[in-house]
């Protein structure tokens, strides 16, 4: 299983690397890179604010989980006080002191989750539901002034596998399972859930569907929530539990009330979800696309008219030039054309029938098979955040966004976004690389997300705070919607109003109120208090 999480970067630190001279050398002279940013400190050396949570609500709240549970030293802090975002790790660099919990509980149990929303509802303690720590849009950053604290529920002991229903293939599960513990579990039965995001070895099963999380394989398997079948959720005015059938007429379907709430209307402390055998066979295909266009209309006819790979995603021109040039030669632009890949997961001859007629739809579209491409997408599938710390060690800034349209409004959303990065970032004094690749595809439309890359302005944040916004109004104005699959967290909340709409947000703001009357749960977090 993986490593814990580096609390100052991505993933296992041990896997971590210097970025070689030659890259070094295109940092400075292809975007100006010309400083190193501070590393960060060691854990021990950094400034937290000083807890406030009162000594009585901190002792009841130990004992209901038992003081082995109750965390308040400045590691166990420090740990839990921001994701993974650019912005996270840039604060963590800049010195300036964090806020952080005044104390981080791992509750055993449902019923211990329930009594410590009672207790922090009485005392009006913020509360955030903590999973694998992976957001990268603010998600666990909660806006907690005017509250008596702020505790973490760090959900890792809810993390059995408590039912395997092989008849209706689903898994009742604990949401604190992080996904490699979870596909083992079930692997070991025959089974797989086959969700595959880039943040699969660390994130957990509550924060994917908490967030509408999309794996890698999502053209196959479908997007996390649509395989949550059941929730159970502990909220501070009661229990919900959700999904009595597959489908139903039975009103509207509370489920996804829940599915994408991050946190803020309650906390997911089981759910049921389907689960398929694990396949026979797996191949991926790196196919040669002449340009994004002829890409994207290969990738829109078999997503519509089939046969549809499991896994089906597509790099523009930039993005290929970089990703096939390799590491040692990021943006030498070598490489032509577009890589798609195309993986196939299932029965053997299943698997052969769908790979050799989408095959016959990417020569049509003037495809050439890459024969390297897919095993080496497949090898490196999960490295690409450890990429962005060393660039981000090297002085340049990095950073993704995704969003999602339909089929007929991807060319102008991608030339808008792409636009309003180079611009945004142009006129601060840093133009960027800009790359994009289709993430997920539906007979309807596909995502589509970017990677951008500059030099480090004076004030980092402000600089990527600045490109967002005029991204975000990019996005909105040309038919997107601001996440596919990020999530919303405090980075995209005022996006998220505008797409809704007042009456929208007041919809989501009276399901809270409902929910968690005095509004402890993530305060900030997809809605504003």
């Amino acid at each position: 299983m993986p490593a814990e999480l580096s609390w100052s970067g991505w993933g296992d630190p041990a896997q971590s690397s210097d970025l070689p001279a030659a890259v070094l050398e295109l940092l400075r002279t292809g975007l100006g890179v010309t400083r190193a940013t501070p590393a960060p400190a060691a854990i021990e050396e950094l400034t937290l604010h000083a807890p406030r949570l009162p000594a009585a609500v901190a002792r009841r709240l130990s004992a209901t989980v038992g003081a082995a549970h109750a965390g308040d030293d400045h590691a166990t802090r420090a740990r839990h006080a921001l994701g993974r975002s650019t912005l996270d790790l840039l604060a963590l660099r800049a010195g300036a002191p964090l806020p952080a919990p005044d104390l981080v509980l791992t509750p055993g149990s449902h019923a211990e989750v329930m009594a410590i929303l009672e207790i922090c509802s009485d005392g009006r303690v913020a509360v955030v539901p903590f999973g694998g720590g992976t957001s990268v849009v603010g998600g666990v950053s909660p806006d907690a002034a005017g509250f008596a604290g702020w505790v973490v529920l760090d959900l890792a002991r809810l993390d059995a596998l408590h039912e395997l229903d092989t008849e209706s293939r689903l898994a009742r599960l604990g949401p604190g399972l992080r996904g490699p513990d979870a596909e083992a579990q079930l692997g070991a039965r025959g089974y797989t859930i086959g969700h595959f995001p880039q943040s699969f070895e660390y994130a957990s099963l509550g924060g994917f569907a908490a967030a509408r999380s999309s794996g890698q394989a999502s053209a196959g398997y479908g997007r996390f929530d649509d395989l949550v079948v059941a929730l159970r959720v502990a909220a501070p005015a009661g229990e919900l539990a959700l999904g009595r059938a597959p489908k139903s007429a039975a009103g509207p379907d509370l489920r996804q009330l829940v599915l994408g709430s991050e946190g803020a209307f309650g906390v997911i402390t089981e759910l049921t979800v389907q689960v398929r055998p694990v396949p026979e066979l797996r191949i991926y295909d790196g196919w040669r696309l002449p340009d994004f266009a002829a890409g994207c209309a290969a990738l829109r006819r078999l997503a519509q008219d089939g046969p549809v790979p499991t896994v089906l995603r597509l790099s523009d021109e930039a993005e290929t030039a970089v990703g096939l040039a390799g590491p040692n030669a990021i943006g030498s632009g070598t490489a032509t054309g577009c890589l798609a890949i195309a993986g196939y997961e299932g029965a053997g001859e299943e698997v052969r029938a769908r790979r050799a007629g989408a095959a016959a739809v990417l020569q049509d579209a003037g495809g050439r098979i890459d024969p390297e491409a897919g095993a080496a997408w497949a090898r490196e599938r999960y490295r690409g955040p450890y990429l962005r710390d060393a660039l981000l060690d090297a002085g340049a800034l990095v950073e993704t966004l995704e969003t999602v349209t339909f089929w007929r409004a991807v060319p102008e959303l991608y030339a808008a976004v792409t636009a309003a990065l180079r611009d945004t970032l142009t006129a601060a004094g840093t133009p960027p690389i800009i790359l994009c690749h289709v993430s997920h595809v539906y007979r309807a439309g596909a995502s589509l997300y970017f990677t951008v890359a500059c030099a480090q302005a004076q004030d980092p944040a402000a600089q990527w705070r600045a490109a967002k916004r005029m991204t975000g109004a990019a996005i909105l104005a040309h038919g997107g919607s601001i996440s596919h699959h990020h999530g919303i967290g405090r980075d995209h909340r005022d996006e998220l109003a505008r797409e809704l709409g007042d009456l929208g947000v007041e919809l989501l703001r009276s399901v809270k109120r409902t929910l968690d009357p005095s509004g402890i749960l993530n305060p900030g977090i997809l809605i504003a208090q």
